[in-house]
């Protein structure tokens, strides 16, 4: 399967629209259609960012051959350490909230659809704070 395909693919499953995917990744909407479906390969540090967004890896996104959305290369920040586009001052602040929200997503007596509802309230207010910061400080990309 192809980055545009995969993109599309599990923005899909995860009820983001394409809007919704930009703002997440601080990219147009044009350039998420332009990932979707003229073939167009993001930047390494977009590329980041829209597989964190997507909750997959850098090389599942870039690699045709790989097909299972979980997988991860060894040091590609999805062991549980923060990724590393957070920067240095945010880097302690991710890993807080990584380590505090670890038993939530690993397992435990919540529902996978309570897990699930966490998430998109989570990315919700990324998504409303991210907007309210672009009208008040214009955007930044």
């Amino acid at each position: 399967m192809k980055c545009s395909e995969k993109i599309k693919l599990l923005r899909r499953q995860l009820g983001f629209n394409q809007q919704e995917l930009a703002d997440l990744t601080g990219v147009s909407k044009r350039s998420v259609a332009a990932y979707e479906t003229d073939g167009v390969l993001p930047r390494a540090s977009t590329l980041r960012r829209l597989a964190a967004a997507l909750r997959c890896s850098e090389d599942y996104l870039m690699n045709d051959d790989i097909t299972d959305p979980s997988y991860s290369s060894p040091g590609s920040g999805r062991d549980g350490e923060p990724l590393p586009f957070f920067g240095d001052g945010a880097s302690e602040e991710a890993g807080i909230l990584l380590e505090k929200n670890a038993a939530l997503f690993a397992g435990g007596s919540i529902s996978q659809e309570a897990k699930d509802a966490f998430f998109e309230a989570v990315m919700r207010a990324y998504i409303s704070c991210k907007e309210e910061a672009r009208k008040k400080y214009g955007r930044r990309d």
